[in-house]
């Protein structure tokens, strides 16, 4: 393939379909006619000698071929896009943009609702998409352009992603207000007597309340885990579990909230995106957006609870 017989404006709509994942939103994206992605699709395939793109039940689904040449076409669209970006500009206002944000439930109670306002002041054309399939799938997703931004722990080190801390959220105990604890003063054998309630995106192994634990040679009685943070809410109300998480996620009427008996490291949250959208104005915009939901207060920064 010589590349001055390559139409490089191909590789622009390349990078916007392995994202989008559709056409006609790619041609919205764009500012194309849905003929005009259609066309440019079927000359990047004669071009590779592959369909590159194949329809599915989730979408234009990438080839083999495909997922093999976007980091190189994401790479080298950034290095253009940095050598002409005084000349690019970002519009939210007159943006259609359809942002995918990867975060669990506590970051979307804790984010969302302000995202939400501020785009709806701002850019009432953008729209998101937030979900999280744990930390290794939304690590990949991000790689592979099937995320714009992931809002997780500071436990990612890929080299192709960069990075900002948003803050961290103090650890709290909840229970039922019907659990016999319930208003009275709790010390560490209180606690390592009761039975207790997990939140983990993974299947198995040990957050920060059991190593803080284990720092003390203690341990704790986990009778049920579970994924999500509002399921583990209804749980608590309604049982004699003991959860202890972060703060912002005990905010439920039928909760009693108290110190615990022992310090335990705050969970802190880094914004991540890939190493090739870092130049990008629409990417850095919604960068900025995140993150001053966390500058307005939303997170109790003090480290640690105790």
């Amino acid at each position: 393939m010589r590349l001055d017989k390559v139409d490089l404006n191909l590789f622009v709509v390349f990078d916007a379909l392995y994202r989008e994942r559709s056409v006609t939103r790619v041609a919205q994206h764009l500012h194309l006619t849905q003929p005009a992605v259609s066309n440019a699709l079927n000359r990047l395939r004669q071009t590779f000698g592959d369909p590159l793109f194949v329809r599915g039940p989730r979408g234009m689904q990438p080839t083999p071929v495909a997922d093999a040449v976007t980091a190189d076409v994401q790479r080298a669209l950034g290095l253009l896009q940095r050598s002409v970006g005084g000349q690019y500009r970002f519009d939210p206002a007159d943006s259609g943009r359809v942002y995918r944000l990867g975060m669990n439930d506590l970051a979307q109670a804790l984010v969302l609702p302000g995202l939400q306002r501020a785009i709806a002041r701002v850019a009432p054309g953008v729209s998101v998409q937030a979900h999280y399939q744990g930390r290794e799938s939304s690590v990949e997703q991000l790689k592979a352009g099937d995320l714009d931004m992931l809002i997780d722990v500071p436990q990612l080190n890929a080299r192709e992603l960069e990075q900002i801390p948003l803050g961290g959220i103090a650890h709290r105990l909840a229970m039922s207000a019907g659990n016999p604890l319930a208003g009275k003063p709790l010390d560490m054998s209180d606690y390592l007597a009761a039975s207790h309630l997990h939140v983990s995106s993974r299947a198995r192994g040990r957050g920060q309340v059991d190593l803080a634990l284990h720092n003390q040679g203690q341990r704790r009685s986990v009778k049920m885990r579970v994924q999500h943070y509002a399921v583990a809410a209804t749980i608590t109300a309604s049982s004699d579990l003991l959860w202890t998480a972060p703060a912002t996620a005990l905010d439920h009427p039928d909760l009693v909230v108290s110190d615990l008996p022992f310090a335990v490291e705050a969970l802190v949250l880094n914004l991540y995106w890939h190493r090739s959208a870092d130049q990008d104005p629409a990417n850095a915009w919604m960068r900025d957006l995140l993150a001053r939901q966390f500058e307005r207060g939303l997170l109790n920064v003090s480290g640690s609870s105790g």
